[in-house]
């Protein structure tokens, strides 16, 4: 365990952790979900899961050579209140998580050099206090990656507004 790191004690049984674990979803979770939901009534079209990307990003934006990834707190160890080292199995689960995140910056780091914009939400940004904050700025982040040419179309497009006397 690292320094400053509180250890959790588990309070299932092995094999009640078997079981959780085993149902846990690889994609369409609640936070991607949301995610989703709101990009779609802001009228972002996307893609889920592309295989053809490294890392199968939760959702791709071809138009605006945008992928974003919705990470969960503990599987891809983000530094907030949520991660928390596991107390047992370590000789696993310390491995397995840095290898996550490990991944996480190869396919971070192969997407940019394809020229993808990468966002990364974290499921902690998805709570009550902090959705909107967070969707707001993905939508923000998304528009700004919108080819120049599309830009000047889209304010080409914009209705003019009466000049005032």
């Amino acid at each position: 365990m690292n320094p400053g790191q509180i250890a959790v004690a588990d309070n299932h049984t092995k094999e009640e952790r078997s079981l959780n674990m085993a149902h846990i979803a690889g994609k369409d979770t609640k936070p991607e979900v949301k995610v989703r939901k709101y990009l779609w009534r802001l009228g972002f079209r996307y893609r889920k899961n592309d295989r053809k990307l490294p890392g199968k990003p939760d959702i791709v934006l071809p138009k605006y050579r945008t992928v974003i990834f919705v990470n969960g707190c503990f599987w891809h160890k983000h530094d907030c209140p949520a991660f928390v080292w596991p107390s047992s199995n370590q000789d696993y689960w310390i491995p397995k998580i840095t290898r996550n995140v490990e991944r996480d910056r190869k396919n971070t780091a192969l997407l940019t050099e394809m020229g993808w914009h990468v966002l990364v939400v974290w499921e902690c940004e998805l709570k009550k206090k902090t959705i909107d904050d967070t969707l707001q700025r993905v939508a923000r982040q998304i528009r700004e990656n919108l080819p120049a040419k599309e830009k000047e179309q889209k304010a080409s497009d914009s209705p003019l507004l009466p000049l005032e006397p």
